[in-house]
């Protein structure tokens, strides 16, 4: 084009008439390339005044009006070009091309249809025709074009990228990859110096990289071709690739500009609600889909408001219009999975089923929404309706990682470890670097009782993560907060705030470390973070009041109750935590009144009856909160609620204590913390016999459990049992970190006679609790026994300073009696 012009060669001056004006419009197309479109028009009225009744200097205007968005003034040429030539293939083509762009499809096809009837190789005509056909679904006819296309010019690039689009439609997705990637190459070989000049090529390749997932190489086209067309709906997938690289505040500037000239674009809107939520302007966001729905009711907009007003903690308005976009259009996927969560979160399982079957039967070949029935089905307790919904997307699509995954827990839940060990090892076959596979072992360990080898497949799944993946690491510290391992912990939640500082559950995971730790101070400065992250949201803001509580900072968790309560007044374990914060604040009466209130509005909810128990035992009434306790139980009679009752039974020794064990360890055999508990309570009572018995039990369950082996251990030390050393040892290999295990093993080494074993294994359990008065009492018995006074005295003068009611604190004062 800049040569075109500036060429001495290429100057009309001189020519005869007709070659002159035929120079002059050829001069007008390339100023127009060159994003001077008014240069142009005054170039093409110059050649018309050469010979007005020439149709090609009316027709040149055409396409100039046409990228101004100027449809009337296009009009108005291509009607006086067509008065000239009524027999001309390419005025009728134009004369579509105006109505076409002004939205009047059946006229445009009409059009299309006069030209190609003069004109039956007319590529343009042909092109455009098809194009529009696919617009209106008529398939079949556009085929008929495509394959006139196909014959005159196979290389064409819209007739190549027409026909992916009709390879799509027909789930045909390789022959689709296939016209689209042989339409980049053909294209990608022109320099960009010279398409970029040309915006129908620009279009065509960026929308065909984007087509094949190459975000990066579609946004070049797209950008470049956006110059020079502005308002183009190119902005809509210019946007997509903005919001998917993060870039939310280019999303937003493209889709404003667009949206300036197309103010009704529906897609648009939503794409810039979408890009405003995830900018975090959620309020610009909801009035934006406010003000659209009052001119417009649309599905779309109503599921972007409903995201939009859940982001900033209005959950019940946004369930509303959220269930407003299903009901309109249940084609909605967005829409319908997040009330299918909010359903499933309350409970509400027969809505989230009903709605998620409904999405199966309107896309039959979609896997991943089989394997979302599944899920729900699986979380509603339907295990053979999940199988069912698991085995389904695996037929649709044999590849199928996530419903694999999903089978794999069924299995692990149903106790079927065999079967759920080979699922899991045929994903790690397939994909060897499978992080959750990784996770999903760990849980398969845990169950068995497999406590170090738990350790190992977390550490893998954290290895094998990537960079902004964190649900490993913070189930990794969860693990060692689990086993007593608070310097692990901090440094696994610490390892995950590397990768990314401001993600709520990583500074939730910081605070419970540090409060672990015994660092209160820390713990509240991550909880204030986590209180700013967690906005409006009911379900975060309830779980940072629960650790303001753990960190005695009342104040602090007044305000995220508040919060939670203003996104979702009726959020039940916000209520809940508002009556235990009146408990510890004093203010029993308050408490009283709301755990009454929660018991008569959900009484088949075990939060309200275990708040009782709670506020009876604040109040020293140990027999009301135990019969609170088996209230909860009777409208839940879960491991949860047992345990709760159990404990509270096992505290006062009331009556019927063990029998309501048995009776539960019945109906449960393989129920390993309630076995566990049971034989606690045994212990407690001095029953080392039946403890001993229980404990045995549970191993058979689960034998690597580290916190059963200990007990155990400790009851086989108090009854000179020869096996208590290598119990404890079991223990250790468990959970090596744990300094009240090392602890066990270094009394159980002292009692059998092995001092000098004994106390090099409580000095470890003491570098690993130094806080810890039994560990310094016991360290301070065997250094006594091996004559090392000095050091003796100082171990027990720690123990009874650390912890002056020691249960051993008698024993230790008559020790360093002796040692004087």
């Amino acid at each position: 084009q800049k040569i075109l012009l500036s060429s001495p060669d290429m100057s009309p001056a001189g020519l005869p008439l007709a070659l002159r004006q035929q120079i002059m419009l050829i001069r007008s197309a390339a100023e127009a390339d060159l994003g001077e479109p008014r240069t142009a028009l005054r170039t093409i009225e110059q050649a018309r005044a050469l010979d007005p009744q020439m149709p090609g200097a009316w027709l040149a205007e055409v396409p100039v009006r046409l990228r101004l968005g100027q449809y009337a003034e296009a009009s108005a040429a291509v009607d006086k070009a067509v008065s000239l030539a009524p027999e001309s293939a390419d005025t009728h083509y134009l004369r579509g091309s105006v109505v076409h762009a002004a939205g009047k499809a059946s006229q445009a096809v009409e059009s299309y249809g006069k030209a190609l009837a003069i004109d039956p190789n007319h590529l343009g005509a042909l092109i455009a025709r098809a194009g529009l056909l696919i617009d209106l679904n008529r398939f079949a006819d556009a085929r008929k074009d495509l394959d006139s296309i196909q014959k005159i010019n196979p290389e064409h690039p819209l007739g190549i990228y027409l026909r992916a689009l009709v390879a799509e439609r027909d789930g045909k997705v390789k022959e689709a990859q296939t016209a689209l990637r042989e339409l980049t190459e053909l294209l990608d070989r022109i320099p960009l110096d010279y398409i970029r000049y040309k915006p129908q090529v620009l279009m065509l390749n960026g929308l065909a990289h984007f087509g094949l997932n190459e975000p990066e190489k579609a946004k070049q086209y797209f950008e470049i071709y956006l110059k020079a067309q502005g308002d183009s709906p190119i902005a809509k997938p210019l946007a997509q690739i903005y919001l998917r690289t993060r870039n939310y505040d280019q999303a937003i500037t493209t889709l404003e500009i667009y949206l300036r000239a197309r103010p009704n674009d529906v897609q648009a809107l939503t794409l810039l609600g979408s890009a405003l939520m995830a900018n975090g302007q959620y309020a610009r966001a909801s009035r934006l889909m406010e003000q659209a729905i009052a001119s417009r009711d649309d599905p779309r907009l109503h599921a972007v408001l409903g995201m939009s007003m859940l982001s900033s903690g209005q959950t019940s308005k946004a369930m509303v219009e959220l269930e407003k976009a299903v009901k309109a259009d249940p084609g909605q996927i967005a829409a319908a999975t997040t009330l299918i969560t909010y359903y499933q979160r309350n409970a509400q399982f027969s809505k989230a089923i009903a709605l998620a079957e409904t999405l199966v039967k309107r896309n039959e070949k979609n896997p991943g929404l089989s394997n979302l029935l599944g899920m729900v089905k699986a979380n509603s307790g339907n295990a053979a309706g999940a199988r069912q919904a698991f085995d389904k997307a695996l037929a649709l699509q044999p590849k199928f990682v996530l419903p694999k995954l999903n089978l794999a827990r069924l299995d692990i839940r149903a106790g079927q470890y065999p079967q759920a060990e080979q699922r899991l090892k045929d994903v790690l076959t397939a994909e060897p670097k499978n992080s959750e596979a990784m996770f999903e072992f760990a849980n398969l360990e845990t169950r068995r009782g497999r406590i170090p080898a738990t350790r190992e497949w977390l550490d893998k799944a954290v290895a094998s993560s990537g960079p902004r993946e964190t649900r490993w690491g913070l189930a990794l510290a969860d693990f060692h907060l689990a086993h007593g391992n608070t310097k692990l912990a901090l440094k696994a939640a610490k390892d995950m705030a590397t990768k990314t500082p401001d993600d709520l559950p990583v500074v939730m995971m910081l605070a419970k470390a540090h409060l672990a730790a015994g660092d209160v101070a820390s713990a509240k400065t991550q909880l204030t973070l986590a209180t700013r992250l967690a906005d409006f949201n009911p379900q975060a803001q309830t779980q940072v009041a629960e650790l303001q509580l753990a960190a005695n900072n009342l104040e602090g968790a007044a305000y995220s109750i508040d919060k939670a309560l203003s996104g979702q007044a009726t959020y039940v374990p916000a209520l809940a935590l508002q009556a235990r914060l009146d408990i510890r604040r004093g203010n029993k009466s308050a408490a009283d009144k709301r755990v009454r209130d929660l018991i008569a509005k959900h009484p088949k909810s075990v939060v309200g009856h275990w708040l009782q128990a709670d506020l009876a035992a604040a109040n020293g009434q140990s027999t009301e909160a135990v019969a609170a306790y088996r209230r909860a139980y009777a409208v839940s009679p879960s491991t949860e609620s047992f345990l709760r009752a159990f404990n509270a039974m096992s505290f006062v020794q009331a009556q019927g204590t063990t029998d309501f064990a048995q009776q539960w360890l019945k109906q449960h055999p393989g129920d390993v913390l309630a076995r566990t508990a049971l034989g606690n309570h045994f212990s407690r009572a001095g029953n080392l016999a039946a403890a001993k018995t229980e404990y045995q039990q549970a191993l058979k369950l689960a034998p690597e459990q580290p916190e059963v082996l200990n007990n155990l251990a400790n009851v086989l030390i108090h009854l000179k049992d020869p096996q208590a050393v290598a119990v404890a040892e079991q223990a250790v290999r468990a959970n090596p970190d744990n300094g009240l295990v090392v602890d066990t093993l270094g009394w159980a080494l002292a009692s059998s006679g092995q001092s000098d074993k004994a106390l090099a294994t409580l000095r470890q359990a003491r570098n690993l609790e130094p806080e810890h008065p039994e560990i310094h009492y016991h360290l301070g018995v065997v250094l006594a026994q091996l004559g090392q006074k000095p050091e003796a005295r100082d171990q027990l003068n720690t123990a009874l300073k650390l912890n002056p009611q020691l249960r051993q604190a008698a024993h230790a004062r008559e020790l360093l009696d002796n040692l004087r």
